[in-house]
């Protein structure tokens, strides 16, 4: 994810053990350790090097309070503000460019060699991975957001996506008289692949997960999904984008980043979110 960042000069690398981390870390003789982590592990790092350091406030308690109680005492800040919070008596502020994200020249994709004719006037990139199940619409309801949306559609996700990108695909495949035309890309592409896909795509729809924020680094418009986790500082960040949730659960957010069941058992969360969204034109220079 960063090996083609321009402003990183070295990259260190935790493999099998800490203390081999730190023993290299040690000979660089870094002035300043900033941590965006926070860990007991990054405290580890902080103490041995013992150079000047600067972490992130996580607010682990407030978030706590949040999510257990829905008591919101949470900053009305986005995380990446909260980043720069931290650098701030450094001299260092935002620049209102908004998110970066570097892709290696070897992992662009050309859509013209790889998608279909069908897709390669312009489609819509849907990233349908997400971590935890509280954070993944059901298949379902991705299908009928997809029928929705009728444009041609990419779906992306990982090796775990991959039966769910074919089942989406194949319905459609069979469906007669069916508008929407899907390219399953789940589990062919690496991050960086896959962000070029995002890149070149006319509109992102994506779970809360990675891809659906690199979207924001390229300033797409973004249709966010959200479950079971919470908007709140986490959402596509200076980038136009509209949030799919279902505000009407006093059992959300269920939790900060996702549950492998819905703790009610109902997941209301994802089966009735309403699907209320008006889709950008499709620009005329794509029209054949």
């Amino acid at each position: 994810m960063v090996e083609a960042n321009p402003y990183i000069d070295k990259l260190h690398f935790l493999h099998e053990k800490l203390g081999d981390l730190i023993k290299e870390l040690k000979k660089e003789k870094f002035d300043i350790i900033i941590d965006l982590h926070k860990n007991v592990r990054t405290f580890l790092i902080r103490a041995q090097l013992r150079s000047k350091a600067y972490h992130y406030h996580k607010l682990t308690l407030r978030r706590w309070l949040f999510v257990k109680f829905k008591l919101n005492t949470m900053p009305n800040l986005h995380v990446a503000d909260r980043y720069l919070a931290t650098v701030k008596r450094l001299g260092i502020h935002y620049d209102n460019k908004g998110l970066d994200f570097f892709i290696p020249k070897s992992q662009e994709i050309n859509i013209q060699e790889y998608l279909p004719e069908t897709h390669q006037h312009g489609y819509v990139a849907f990233v349908i991975g997400a971590s935890r199940f509280t954070k993944r619409l059901p298949v379902a309801r991705m299908i009928e957001l997809c029928e929705k949306i009728d444009r041609p559609l990419v779906l992306i996700g990982g090796k775990e996506d991959q039966v769910t990108g074919e089942k989406i695909a194949n319905y459609f495949a069979k469906k007669i008289d069916s508008q929407v035309v899907v390219f399953n890309a789940c589990n062919e592409l690496s991050i960086s692949q896959s962000a070029s896909i995002v890149k070149q795509a006319e509109t992102v729809f994506g779970q809360d997960t990675g891809l659906t924020h690199i979207a924001a680094a390229f300033g797409k418009q973004v249709f966010a999904i959200y479950g079971g986790t919470s908007t709140l500082g986490f959402y596509p960040y200076e980038t136009p984008h509209t949030i799919l949730e279902n505000n009407n659960l006093s059992c959300r957010p269920c939790s900060k980043s996702g549950k492998d069941i819905c703790p009610k058992g109902h997941f209301k969360c994802m089966q009735e979110i309403d699907f209320d969204f008006e889709l950008p034109p499709v620009r005329k220079e794509n029209v054949q």
